[in-house]
């Protein structure tokens, strides 16, 4: 529907957005190492034993295949690094280097690594729980994008951000209304879907992570605007 292009809003406490980078540099590297040149029985394999797969997780369906090659609930971490293909790998990338500086900027580069990681795997945890017998792998760092989705729009919610509308229609819009909108979709999006437990796109795993996001970053709001204005400029007047 669309794509991020920028934002308005300048970082405040850290010179840098090292994490953010990271992770970036990490996804892509992963994709290069295991998806992009790989055969698709290759591709199925990794899915399968580095993705989360519910049934497999919660012992309720024969494996997919037979490669383990780690402890099954290791994959709630393992799948956010993989990806389908290089839309999948860029569109999350791209929402994350667009939104994801100031969300570190204000929790700092440690707890930022934590509200990602975790973030990701309530984003999984959501997906099996909604489809605890499913064979489908769940892959992509789109659960673990989500949530710096829904801390941002906590945090921000008057921003400004620029976006492709459509893939072509540049126009410049308040957080609040881009991110908001985008939550609705993905729940409009469940809701059509969700007599399918083996729907293409987890939609499951991005409400989870939205949610997990908004919410811890609602809880510590204050703390977080205090970092990023010690003047108290950021909290509500009155």
């Amino acid at each position: 529907m669309f794509v991020p292009l920028h934002d308005s809003t300048p970082l405040k406490v850290i010179r840098f957005q090292a994490v953010t980078i990271l992770i970036i540099a990490l996804n892509v590297a992963m994709y290069l190492t295991t998806g992009a040149f790989n055969s698709e029985a290759v591709l199925d394999q990794i899915a399968s034993g580095w993705g989360v797969v519910p049934g497999e997780l919660t012992h309720s369906a024969a494996p997919i295949l037979n490669y383990n090659p780690i402890p099954e609930p290791l994959t709630l971490l393992t799948y956010m690094f993989l990806h389908a293909g290089w839309w999948h790998l860029i569109s999350n990338m791209l929402f994350l280097w667009v939104f994801a500086d100031n969300v570190e900027d204000a929790y700092g580069h440690a707890a930022f690594a934590f509200l990602y990681l975790m973030s990701g795997v309530v984003a999984a945890l959501l997906y099996v729980m909604l489809g605890p017998g499913s064979r489908m792998p769940l892959v992509g760092a789109s659960g673990a994008v989500s949530g710096i989705l829904g801390a941002y729009v906590v945090l921000f919610p008057k921003a400004r951000v620029w976006i492709l509308l459509f893939l072509r229609i540049p126009i410049r819009i308040g957080a609040f209304w881009v991110l908001g909108g985008w939550f609705v979709l993905q729940v409009f999006s469940w809701w059509r879907d969700r007599s399918d437990p083996e729907a293409g796109i987890a939609w499951a795993a991005h409400i989870g992570g939205f949610i997990a996001g908004a919410g811890l970053t609602y809880a510590i709001r204050r703390r977080l605007w205090m970092r990023l204005e010690p003047n108290g400029s950021f909290l509500p007047k009155g």
